[in-house]
């Protein structure tokens, strides 16, 4: 998507061991994306940050805001949690893992 939709899409991935304890080290994450999952080579055209704390006060600060902003909202509560920020930074969507990312692509045409 972040190919098809350079001028209105950014992805952004802040992997966290708060679910779980399921991803690696920071400096394995890239060989997990290539060799194991979703593997057969694939290599992120987006940034990954380093591994963060997500929930909690200790959270990393956009993460947090994205909690936080622009309503009160539970923790985020799983892997692969999808917020949608318009370009002026407000909330437009935050999906749960399940949300099938060609579904974003009629928001982006809006």
């Amino acid at each position: 998507l972040q190919s098809r939709y350079p001028h209105r899409l950014v992805v952004l991935g802040f992997p966290c061991n708060q679910f779980g304890y399921q991803n690696c080290s920071d400096a394995e994450i890239p060989n997990s994306l290539k060799y194991v999952r979703p593997g057969e080579g694939y290599k992120p055209a987006f940034t990954i940050f380093e591994k963060c704390v997500v929930n909690g006060s200790d959270a990393h600060p956009d993460p947090k805001y994205l909690v936080w902003n622009p309503i009160s909202r539970n923790d985020i509560s799983w892997n692969f949690e999808k917020f949608l920020i318009g370009p002026e930074g407000d909330m437009e969507s935050h999906d749960f893992a399940s949300l099938v990312l060609q579904n974003v692509s009629s928001v982006l045409l809006m």
